[in-house]
């Protein structure tokens, strides 16, 4: 069968990977002259199985009400007459059930521990090089209340064999001294011995070029513009290449891994997908002092950012903002990251040299993407990751080419279609 990925982030040179080690013929598409430049380019690089708690959860209504009117909140709605955003919003509003979130977090844990294993296996026998480190992920909480809210969804994740560890903040400390500046705020913490961390762009970049050398197709600069298609299936994908030439491309069968585009892609083939983009922002910034800058990969639930170290980097990346899908950056969210950054480790990094960006990350209501069968015979779902689509992409890669291949996927999950 030869298949079309639409999508060169991470989510879909995965999938390539994984539809061509399944015996595929690949071919991927995508508008930008290289593979992971858009939200894989600079996102947080954590492998975050322990990063599984939804957005929607009990407590979220009254934050975001109480966030609506700070520009540099943790996780914004700048409301807008968008019918697709009050759509979102409204789902969202149902997830935020004890019950619903519990569920979702099942979802993403399940989906977490099967895809880093998945890396594991694929880093091994590729001998990828992506400035990794398995040096586990500490949550750290300078809020008693926040590392209160914490105990009942890390119980839900242990039970679901997520080895997420409540500890104190003198273990905290041991693990990563590199905290010691806010040692008398730590209120508790927890730690994932076997979460990771690296760089998602490095990653999918290599991957590509192994994808490559073992035949998947990549048309660079080749914008998706429309599709030929009947009530049940597709017919053609119509691109314009870089010569702006338009074409047909025309396939068995097509996987949709356009990330916040997904959605818009979709109703243009006759359905809906909840899917509204929640741009996110990262800064980078090279290492001032080693043993000031921190080697465990860290979340700071507070404010929902996540620090991860890459080489003689620290990426610090977070925050949420649901307002459309203008890229434009807000210098006041990245000012708030550096500022947050600076007082945890104030000689940890070069803050004055920092690298400012903002991509658009593929949100559901729920957080659980959409994995599986379309409501066309020959279109298949890999999208909506949200925040997590490093940590899930090679589980769903690797389930999506199960699907395709009309296998079952030994991953429970709630798959689209199935």
């Amino acid at each position: 069968m030869h298949v079309l990925v639409m999508g060169a982030g991470v989510v879909g040179v995965t999938t390539a990977w994984y539809l061509k080690q399944a015996g595929h013929d690949v071919t991927v598409v995508d508008r930008q002259p290289r593979a992971g430049i858009e939200t894989s380019y600079a996102n947080g690089g954590q492998i975050s199985v322990s990063h599984a708690e939804p957005w929607a959860n009990p407590s979220a209504p009254l934050k975001v009400l109480k966030w609506l009117s700070q520009p540099d909140a943790p996780l914004l709605f700048k409301l807008k007459l968008d019918p697709a955003q009050w759509l979102w919003g409204l789902k969202f509003l149902t997830q935020c059930t004890s019950k619903r979130a519990a569920w979702n977090i099942r979802q993403m844990v399940n989906l977490g521990t099967y895809s880093r294993s998945q890396l594991q296996v694929l880093r091994r026998d590729q001998k990828l090089d992506y400035d990794h480190l398995e040096k586990g992920i500490l949550h750290f909480y300078t809020s008693e209340k926040e590392f209160d809210a914490a105990r009942e969804p890390t119980r839900i994740m242990q039970d679901l064999g997520c080895d997420r560890q409540i500890i104190g903040a003198d273990r905290a400390l041991e693990l990563e001294p590199a905290l010691k500046p806010i040692a008398n705020r730590i209120a508790g913490a927890t730690f994932t011995r076997e979460d990771e961390s690296g760089d998602a762009r490095k990653f999918t970049q290599e991957l590509a070029r192994k994808a490559e050398e073992a035949g998947v197709e990549f048309l660079y600069d080749t914008e998706v513009v429309g599709f030929e298609n009947t009530r049940d299936r597709i017919d053609g994908v119509g691109v314009i290449g870089p010569d702006g030439c338009h074409r047909t491309l025309r396939m068995d069968s097509y996987v949709l891994s356009m990330g916040s585009y997904s959605a818009h892609f979709a109703r243009k083939l006759g359905f809906f997908l909840n899917i509204y983009p929640a741009k996110g922002y990262s800064i980078t910034a090279p290492v001032k002092n080693e043993e000031a800058a921190f080697q465990v990969s860290l979340t700071d639930d507070e404010y929902k950012l996540v620090y991860s170290r890459l080489g003689d980097r620290l990426r610090i990346a977070g925050t949420a903002e649901l307002g459309g899908y203008d890229r434009d950056l807000s210098l006041v969210r990245c000012r708030a990251i550096v500022r947050r950054a600076a007082e945890i480790m104030p000689e940890g990094a070069y803050w004055d040299q920092c690298e400012f960006w903002a991509g658009l990350r593929p949100a559901t209501p729920s957080n659980v993407p959409y994995i599986g069968k379309s409501p066309l015979k020959n279109l298949y779902l890999n999208t909506g990751h949200g925040t997590l689509g490093w940590t899930h992409s090679c589980g769903s890669a690797a389930a999506l080419a199960d699907v395709v291949s009309g296998r079952t996927p030994e991953l429970d999950f709630d798959f689209t279609g199935l």
